[in-house]
């Protein structure tokens, strides 16, 4: 691949290869590639086709091709490399009673619509000249260098010859030539040889969840709307549900299933305690195996769907000199957030002067099933308690004794304060 000398390399070799063209039309006529105002020195009559490049722009086509070109710590995958075009001013001089600058320019366009691009072996002998261009790689570059007329109008034209200074205008044609590739001298470091090659093809069947209902237990109603606690069985709803290995995901968690429970339309389980309380992402992903031993791969998963699983004061709640330790499922990780709501409990509906309180936990450093909450300044009394994980709500439970005062209203789990 052509490397930082390859731009020298082509104007090199476009010089040598219309010099060998321009003394077929104008015998004596010689190829320059000094700057425009270089030639006002020069005779006025003396045939000359002056070579000059004005400008280079990046290629389109090419200037993304070599991405990505480094990996995430900084090592090169492979040689950066960047994609030039590049545009020339051809200006011609020589006696005009004669017209030789017509003459040289008729001849020019007449080659480079003919072949308009430098073969490997006119890349060669350029060399032959300017020995310092021979480590160029240009010779070996992909893609050949191809010409081009730029369409530029005489406005256009004039604002080219505007940058050269006091540079009286001389008759002229613009060429692009397309494309020089200059690659980065970086070493990339090697990677293994692939040593096989697996080729798997399998239908596209996207599942999709429509619906997440739940049950409390065996023999109980399949809801919709219920809270859903520990332990609860998920019932899932939807289409193309299974596969050739079908896993539910919670969170990071997988989800043990019964092979009898997985159906195209339906997936049931219990849920797994080790999911955390909070806000949850369900997805169903499906898995094929793959490679050489097989590994299972995913390759379609299904839409997330979100659940509140609650978390569920599961004991007594243990009074102690200014704390409270409340037992709990599922147990909570060291960063969760967990804040006790208190609430004055009393046989008097009458009152409005009932206490209520809120404290949150201190961090942890490991999980736990019995989470101890700092009090203080709280009313003696007894009070409702409640427990929020990440957002996640403890529930209460009701009075459903008909015969008592309390009929109906919230009466557990409690815990007295002296």
């Amino acid at each position: 691949m052509s490397n930082a000398l390859a731009i020298a390399h082509i104007t090199a070799a476009l010089k040598k290869f219309l010099q060998e063209k321009a003394t077929w039309s104008v015998p004596g006529a010689e190829v320059t590639t000094l700057r425009p105002q270089a030639m006002t020195n020069r005779a006025a009559d003396t045939a000359t086709l002056n070579l000059y490049l004005y400008q280079i722009v990046p290629n389109v086509a090419f200037r993304t091709a070599d991405l990505p070109t480094r990996r995430s710590d900084g090592t090169v995958m492979q040689r950066p490399q960047s994609a030039w075009d590049l545009h020339y001013l051809f200006s011609f001089y020589g006696n005009e009673l004669d017209w030789e600058d017509q003459r040289l320019l008729g001849s020019t366009v007449n080659i480079l619509h003919a072949q308009p691009f430098l073969n490997r072996q006119k890349i060669r002998e350029a060399i032959t000249d300017n020995g310092f261009l021979a480590t160029s790689g240009l010779s070996e570059q992909v893609e050949s260098i191809k010409f081009s007329p730029l369409l530029l109008n005489l406005e256009e034209l004039s604002k080219v010859w505007s940058i050269f200074f006091q540079t009286p205008y001389a008759l002229s044609i613009a060429y692009q030539a397309s494309v020089v590739l200059i690659e980065a001298e970086d070493t990339p470091q090697p990677v293994l040889p692939v040593r096989t090659r697996n080729i798997y093809l399998v239908p596209f069947r996207q599942p999709l969840i429509e619906r997440l209902r739940s049950q409390a237990a065996e023999g109980q109603p399949i809801l919709t709307d219920q809270p859903i606690l520990p332990g609860y069985r998920l019932i899932l709803e939807g289409q193309q549900l299974r596969g050739d290995d079908t896993q539910v995901k919670i969170g990071r968690v997988e989800v043990p299933l019964n092979p009898n429970e997985v159906g195209d339309t339906r997936i049931s389980f219990v849920i797994p305690p080790t999911v955390r309380a909070g806000v949850q992402g369900l997805q169903v992903v499906q898995r094929i195996p793959i490679s050489e031993p097989p590994r299972p791969y995913r390759y379609v998963e299904s839409n997330i769907v979100a659940f509140v699983l609650r978390p569920r004061i599961t004991g007594e709640i243990t009074p102690a000199a200014g704390q409270l330790t409340i037992p709990v499922t599922p147990a909570i990780a060291p960063k969760q957030r967990v804040v006790l709501l208190m609430n004055e409990l009393s046989g008097d509906p009458s009152r409005s002067d009932l206490a209520a309180y809120s404290f949150t936990a201190p961090l942890r450093t490991e999980e736990t099933s019995s989470i101890p909450i700092p009090i203080t300044n709280v009313r003696p009394g007894r009070y409702l308690v409640r427990l929020q994980v990440d957002g996640a709500e403890s529930l209460l439970a009701l009075d459903l004794d008909p015969n008592s005062s309390t009929f109906n209203q919230y009466n557990q789990p409690t815990v007295l304060i002296s």
